[in-house]
């Protein structure tokens, strides 16, 4: 039965798993895995797991063999010209006035194309800073457009949890994420407490939207009006967590008062005029 190992490519990135076929592997190890990419070099960072337990039912890419010295030395050198693409290519915007801003550049590890990571607000004319790295360093260019958040994704960080990034870490793509779950939520709409290092709303405001969005089913919005076993008042607050609701009752007294034991809001009956 085959054994599954993480690999991660970058320091503090995202781990991805890999079958290692024959090879007994353990953390530290260097090995060459094929990727989308091409042939990628990486770290070992789990010990292996049994692969029916770890992945059921999912095919893995396999290990390539364990990295020599030879790849080794490729991979710093890529390293090496990376640095130095990144450096060339900045100074190129920079004296093109290009509105761009250059966020990273990577070398694939058999050195068929080196790929450039730039954000912009919106469509970018590079076609001449293409023509400037071609004649420089002689191998292919490919200019990749990417968002703010794929750009956290890339560097990663630790967010406002003091964990690492979600989208650094083990989000494989991004879900659309509104305002409106985290009114629903009943958080602060404070930019700096809901917002990434991305500037963008936090991923994690999905993680939890859909289980708010079944509570609140049949629990009385903030406004409505209700009848209580303490009598009718108005619904001030709510915690869908604890299913309880605050009622500022006619009285004026607020109480803290379970979904259970709030009812729709009866109007009473009109008394019929007496006859003369």
């Amino acid at each position: 039965m085959g054994k599954v190992i993480g690999v991660q490519f970058k320091k503090h990135g995202r781990v991805f798993d890999f079958d290692a076929g024959a090879f007994v592997l353990q953390r530290g190890d260097k090995v060459l895995v094929e990727t989308e990419n091409g042939m990628m070099l990486g770290v070992v960072c789990t010990e292996s797991r049994n692969m029916r337990s770890a992945v059921p039912g999912r095919e893995l890419r396999k290990v390539f063999r364990v990295a020599n010295e030879g790849d080794l030395e490729k991979f710093y050198k890529n390293s090496v010209l990376e640095e130095e693409v990144y450096a060339y290519c900045q100074e190129r915007i920079n004296e093109r006035a290009i509105p761009m801003c250059l966020v990273a550049v990577e070398r694939f590890f058999d050195g068929g194309k080196i790929i450039v990571y730039f954000t912009a607000d919106g469509r970018v004319d590079f076609r001449e800073l293409v023509k400037d790295l071609v004649r420089r360093f002689r191998t292919r260019i490919e200019m990749r457009q990417i968002g703010v958040r794929h750009e956290a994704k890339m560097f990663g960080g630790l967010g406002s949890c003091g964990r690492q990034l979600c989208c650094a870490s083990f989000l494989q793509t991004f879900s659309p994420v509104s305002i409106k779950m985290a009114k629903d939520q009943n958080l602060s709409l404070n930019p700096s407490k809901i917002s990434g290092m991305c500037g963008r709303l936090m991923c994690c405001l999905t993680y939890e939207h859909g289980y708010y969005e079944e509570a609140g089913k049949n629990v009385p919005k903030i406004g409505k009006r209700v009848s209580t076993v303490h009598g009718d008042g108005k619904v001030i607050r709510q915690n869908l967590l604890k299913r309880v609701v605050t009622v500022l009752l006619d009285s004026g007294e607020e109480m803290e008062i379970s979904t259970k034991d709030v009812s729709r809001y009866k109007k009473p009956k009109k008394k019929p005029k007496e006859r003369d």
